[in-house]
């Protein structure tokens, strides 16, 4: 009898669940349940450090920051990473039933909103643009991308007929960019 075993909330109610063991040396049960221990114990600290952080722990100017550009979204989660040298925390969030992320650096600067959108909502230069550069793959989402003092761009993911994941960035002109 095989079982599956996931890093989820269900993996204890599997663990405790009553096992049948027939005529299986107790060795065997021994060895299982060290098995189960060990992958709790794995799956817990995994969990642990990808633990989303608390509002109320980040610094006055970051809170303040996040509660502006909550435009009464719902937090999702919160993590604080480096990018390019400068410490920022990335706040996910669904507004209106759409998933709207964005990131603000230590000084509560807001660096980027990203936003989920349709394919038919942004312009059809843009649209052409991740058509054309998709072919015949499956678009899986559309954001806009924006960063303060710069123009709006739109991203596409889109999986290829191989079923590999892509990405595509591209200007309201529908011209690719990196940024």
């Amino acid at each position: 009898m095989k079982r599956s075993i996931c890093c989820d909330n269900q993996i204890l109610s599997a663990f405790f669940q009553p096992v049948l063991i027939v005529s299986e040396p107790k060795i065997n049960s021994v060895r299982t349940f060290a098995v189960y221990l060990s992958v709790v114990a794995l799956c817990s600290f995994a969990q642990a450090k990808e633990k989303s952080l608390d509002l109320k722990s980040l610094p006055a100017v970051v809170r303040t920051a996040i509660q502006e550009n909550l435009r009464g979204g719902e937090i999702k989660n919160i993590s604080k990473e480096k990018e390019d040298g400068v410490v920022q925390y990335e706040v996910e969030t669904r507004l209106n039933g759409k998933s709207r992320d964005f990131n603000v650096d230590s000084v509560g600067k807001l660096l980027l909103v990203e936003e989920e959108t349709s394919l038919n909502a942004i312009p059809a230069e843009a649209q052409a643009g991740i058509i054309r550069k998709s072919g015949s793959g499956k678009i899986t989402v559309v954001e806009t991308f924006s960063k303060p003092g710069q123009p709006l761009v739109y991203e596409a993911g889109y999986t290829d007929k191989a079923g590999r994941r892509h990405e595509v960035l591209v200007k309201t002109d529908g011209t690719e960019t990196r940024e």
